[in-house]
């Protein structure tokens, strides 16, 4: 959940290493560092650290600059230790020539560091990522190994073998100057090579703008990088095997534009994302979709006869509407696990059940384990994920990618909204080869097409959004009320709400209200009911009429035309008509402004809610 950048070439280091740790902030914002070798006899590694924002490390390197062309830099999501100057990254090792920069969890950290002491060694922070940089340095210290650079390699490689848990690594020593190890289990690390400079990274996006080669690490990879070269084995010192990408997207779609955040730009971005989800993948005349990358024959699909989706948060959500999805328009017996709980589990799941991990990242630990439990009982286990060359893109047996373009804001928007698209895709296809009609499907495939023009239509809607906002800036919590496909979506809501408001709130099936829900009912508590003209409508409705006999008040997410509602409602919001299954993406718009605009006028930093990070890569 931390942010690494590496740099090593004839350029100015710390200017290179501050605009990517701006790049990756949203990844990790309590404290931030970096060190840079200058080649000085007496201090030839400089290290600055601030706890905070990267504002404070940005003043610190004013008033103390840190010059040379090869270094490392941190930004902490803090998990040991509180975030502080002391707990802050770059770590040293005891003899203050060994500076390392650490992503993920040293599970026996407090096992190592009690041996450590014993030998001598005294820590300045409470981190468990110090311990690994005592335990490299120690390696070090005690090699016989007279090229430098080699024995850094080897002391890296004898610390991590004695680790338990998860590490995105970057380490250098004075002794080697220019040359910088890298390494990776768990926590995603990416190779950046660029002309006479190369770079380390946790995410792509940080170095986007210097190049756009890349080479997305495996577990258990070792990188070597100097300006000119490099070199990538494992762990236990044989070659890996890697693959030169190409960066998917452009420096310029990594920015805010004119937008003052990246989530409303996002929020703005969904007409395109929504369509980049289903372009190409639309087959008129045979009224289905088409998703080459589930690697599965049409037979093996119709031999599917259960279906298991895993995700975490947002994800999970998309999943639930993705369950509905697939038991309405394919039959398929269908079932959401959250990832975190499916690893755990041991659910009983037969040979011919389908398994899909959906993660925006392609890195989400739980994600990950639940692909890696489920493949290791033998399952054909698929993703559905944003980042090309993520860990579960590479991992999992097949998948779809939802070329939405690089999502920065830790809320997450336009994945959710493509993440349903796709997963319409995967039910009209698998419903054309079951018992969904022609017309039906050729319905389908016409309203996914309009979904984009009626997106921009909410659009629209911002400001009216905006001023229904402003009513409730008073309000302490928030209740989220839907039914059918929208109960998910309801659920989507209140997270948003939540995440970056920080007001308590809760997503619930509408129905449920009379189940012990009403009892926070009140004039303080704003419910908001995502109630389109659908099926379930005028169920809706009456349980809205419960909520204003309590003086509750409502806000009204609803179709064109159901103008009846706004002699009942508090506020009503209308999306365009949609069919039932496909309501949640028109839904889920203004979800998200209302959200949005709400933390704004509480002057809450919606792209870096407290507490959270975009990439969950810890468990």
């Amino acid at each position: 959940m931390c942010g690494i950048i590496g740099y090593v070439g004839k350029a100015e280091a710390t200017p290179i290493l501050l605009e990517g740790l701006r790049r990756l902030e949203y990844r990790g914002y309590d404290s931030s560092g970096i060190a840079v070798m200058n080649g000085s006899s007496d201090a030839p590694i400089q290290t600055r650290k601030r706890s905070g924002r990267l504002d404070n490390l940005r003043t610190l390197l004013t008033e103390k600059p840190a010059a040379g062309h090869c270094g490392i830099s941190h930004t902490r999501w803090a998990t040991h230790g509180e975030p502080t100057d002391a707990n802050a990254h770059p770590h040293n090792d005891s003899s203050g020539r060994l500076a390392l920069v650490h992503n993920g969890v040293i599970e026996n950290y407090q096992v190592l560091k009690d041996h450590l002491e014993e030998d001598g060694h005294v820590f300045h922070s409470q981190t468990d990522s110090e311990v690994l940089a005592h335990l490299v340095g120690n390696a070090y210290d005690a090699s016989n190994e007279s090229d430098p650079q080699r024995r850094l390699v080897e002391a890296v490689r004898e610390a991590l073998h004695q680790v338990a848990g998860t590490y995105g690594i970057v380490a250098m020593h004075a002794d080697a100057p220019g040359f910088l190890v890298g390494a990776r289990f768990g926590s995603p690390l990416v190779v950046g090579l660029g002309k006479g400079e190369k770079f380390l990274a946790s995410d792509v996006g940080a170095i986007v703008s210097h190049t756009t080669d890349a080479i997305y690490l495996r577990d258990r990879d070792l990188v070597c990088l100097t300006e000119d070269d490099f070199s990538i084995e494992n762990v236990d010192g044989d070659q890996a095997e890697y693959e030169v990408s190409t960066v998917d997207f452009t420096p310029e779609q990594a920015e805010k534009g004119e937008y003052p955040h990246y989530m409303l730009k996002e929020i703005f971005e969904q007409p395109t994302s929504i369509q980049n989800a289903f372009r190409g993948r639309l087959i008129d005349d045979q009224a289905s979709a088409i998703l080459g990358g589930l690697q599965l024959t049409p037979r093996e699909l119709r031999d599917v006869d259960r279906i298991v989706l895993c995700g975490c948060g947002t994800a999970s959500h998309a999943a639930m509407v993705g369950e509905y999805l697939i038991e309405h328009l394919a039959r398929i017996p269908t079932e959401v696990e959250i990832a975190s709980e499916f690893r755990y589990r041991n659910p009983p799941l037969d040979k011919n059940t389908l398994v899909f991990v959906i993660s925006q990242s392609g890195e989400t630990i739980d994600t990950l384990a639940a692909m890696r439990e489920g493949q290791r009982k033998g399952h054909r286990v698929l993703g559905i994920v944003n980042s090309v060359g993520s860990t579960i893109a590479r991992e999992s047996d097949g998948g779809s990618y939802l070329y939405s373009g690089p999502e920065i804001g830790v809320a997450a928007t336009k994945s959710f909204t493509s993440q349903v698209t796709l997963l319409a895709l995967l039910a009209i296809l698998l419903g054309r080869m079951r018992h969904l009609s022609v017309d039906a499907g050729q319905q389908l495939l016409k309203e996914l097409r309009e979904l984009p023009a009626k997106v921009e239509k909410i659009l629209l809607q911002s400001e009216h959004i905006r001023q229904i906002a402003l009513k409730y800036l008073d309000a302490k919590g928030m209740l989220f009320l839907g039914r059918q496909f929208n109960y998910p979506t309801a659920l989507e809501g209140a997270l948003k709400m939540k995440e970056i408001s920080y007001i308590f709130a809760s997503g619930h099936a509408a129905a449920e209200l009379k189940h012990g829900i009403i009892a926070l009912v009140s004039e303080e508590t704003p419910s908001v009911f995502i109630m389109p003209r659908d099926s379930v409508y005028e169920k809706n409705v009456s349980t809205l009429e419960e909520v204003k006999a309590r003086k509750g008040p409502v806000i009204a997410i609803t179709t064109e035309g159901s103008t009846e509602l706004e002699r009942i409602a508090d506020d009503v919001i209308y999306i365009p008509p949609v069919s039932e299954c496909l309501a949640p993406i028109l839904a889920a718009i203004p979800l998200q402004l209302l959200s949005y605009h709400f933390a704004v006028a509480l002057d809450c930093d919606v792209d870096k809610p407290r507490n959270l990070a975009k990439s969950v890569t810890v468990e």
